[in-house]
């Protein structure tokens, strides 16, 4: 048996909170080794946000480029190089890695790269290039993360579909691209891959884009889309696969309609890396979803070992994953924060961004949550109209009974950073009127919400 090497912290999975974690305590004097199958920074970095940004702002240009005469400068034959697209991408992510690397190697951490398991409580075993190590600690941290989902469809595993770390990475530009699934990533990439020069069509199960929001904003965000001229399918119940992606693919439906396309990516969702790494073997148990089982401290059913980010169901965000290190590392100190009560925000990157924080209508009218609700078109909001980017609304819930915000919503330009000033405003548990009578400066999209709030019953 190889021998058994021993650390004060074992950290399984690099992604935000686990590499945050290592250094945070390997600077702080402690023996920390972290298991990373190769992605060195994590998926954020490698295959996730960053790449997937950096393509997005890339087709932003080539769109605005494409409507530069609308601001009175002439641009002619305006040509897209997805190589040229891809090299700049590959850029950034090389760069984001680099920085994290130099970050690994100053704090002292040991990074172990290569597949791991568990072969018992607290230890795992790790294929290397130069053969097994085996690893072992005081206190383990599981940090995995999910990869994308290829639904049990027929004919589509057959078909090779490519997932969005495939799509990051094309050289040539698809002449259709087709999409299984009209969520975030679908609406995003599919957006992008439009503006850089291909056919979209977005092919959806249920009979709106993204189902979780209300109405009134996947109907904005059909009309955003397809004011762009991507093709959306709505209800496409029973489909089935034809053909092989990067060649010449078809889906049809159980009610006929029949798609046809030069590539088909998935966009069906995420599912938690929790098989064949010997859970069992560890005590670490799952839920039916298939996530790992975790208490308000994010700690498993075995002692000492924690899991972190989306492989315990922690919403799929960075910065949520990386508020799930602070709820460790405040254990670690002798704190007592937990999952319990965390406002944690998002926002799309389609353009306009789609952006909110705390619940929306659906979700108060299925918690029983009386509200009073204000909604703003940005076509009223001066900076909008300066922008040229008119498209969108500002939504907010306010308790019925009390001033305090609920939730905020927006499809419009800037929506992240707008969003970012009313989460601050309820973090700090303000009055609405906070907002509608604050003084911001004009002309911002900010401004907006004086008017907004101001439509507050």
């Amino acid at each position: 048996m190889a021998q058994v090497e021993s650390f004060d912290i074992l950290v399984f999975g690099g992604g935000k909170a686990g590499k945050t974690l290592a250094m945070d305590q390997a600077k702080a004097g402690k023996r920390v080794a972290v298991v990373e199958a190769g992605l060195i920074g994590g998926s954020c970095i490698n295959i996730a946000c960053i790449p997937s940004k950096t393509l997005i702002r890339s087709a932003e240009f080539a769109h605005a480029t494409r409507r530069a005469a609308e601001f009175g400068t002439q641009a002619d034959n305006v040509r897209t190089s997805l190589d040229l697209v891809r090299n700049r991408t590959a850029g950034v992510v090389a760069e984001m890695v680099a920085f994290n690397q130099s970050g690994f190697d100053a704090s002292g951490l040991e990074l172990v790269i290569g597949w791991g398991r568990f072969v018992s409580p607290k230890t795992i075993a790790v294929e290397t290039g130069n053969g097994v190590r085996t690893l072992t600690a005081d206190k383990v941290y599981i940090n995995l993360g999910t990869t994308a989902t290829v639904p049990d469809v027929p004919g589509l595993a057959k078909a090779n579909p490519i997932t969005h770390v495939e799509a990051l990475q094309l050289g040539d530009m698809p002449t259709h691209l087709l999409v299984l699934g009209g969520g975030y990533i679908g609406m995003e990439l599919g957006q992008a891959f439009r503006r850089l020069g291909a056919e979209v069509t977005i092919i959806e199960s249920g009979e709106r884009l993204a189902p979780r929001e209300d109405e009134d904003v996947s109907s904005a965000l059909l009309d955003v889309l397809q004011g762009e001229d991507v093709k959306i399918a709505l209800g496409c119940k029973g489909t089935t696969v034809t053909g092989r992606s990067g060649q010449s693919v078809s889906v049809e439906t159980a009610d006929g309609r029949h798609f046809e396309g030069s590539h088909l990516l998935v966009a069906a969702g995420r599912r938690p890396r929790t098989e064949g790494i010997g859970l069992e073997l560890a005590g670490v148990e799952l839920d039916a979803r298939g996530f790992i089982k975790v208490d308000k401290h994010l700690r498993t059913t075995a002692q000492d070992v924690w899991a972190m980010g989306e492989v315990a169901g922690t919403p799929m965000f960075t910065h949520a994953s990386l508020d799930d290190y602070r709820i460790v590392a405040s254990q670690l100190k002798g704190g007592d924060r937990t999952t319990q009560g965390r406002i944690i925000p998002y926002c799309v990157f389609i353009d306009p961004e789609f952006a909110r924080v705390g619940l929306n209508e659906s979700e108060a009218l299925s918690q029983g949550i009386q509200y009073r609700t204000a909604r703003l078109p940005m076509d009223v909001v001066p900076r909008a109209r300066t922008l040229s980017q008119r498209k969108g609304f500002m939504k907010a819930l306010v308790a019925k009974d009390t001033d305090q915000i609920l939730g905020f919503s927006m499809l419009g330009v800037n929506a992240g950073e707008v969003m970012s000033v009313v989460q601050m405003t309820m973090l700090g548990q303000l009055p609405f009127t906070a907002l509608r009578d604050g003084i911001f400066a004009h002309p911002t999209i900010t401004e907006g919400l004086n008017m907004l709030f101001g439509n507050v019953k």
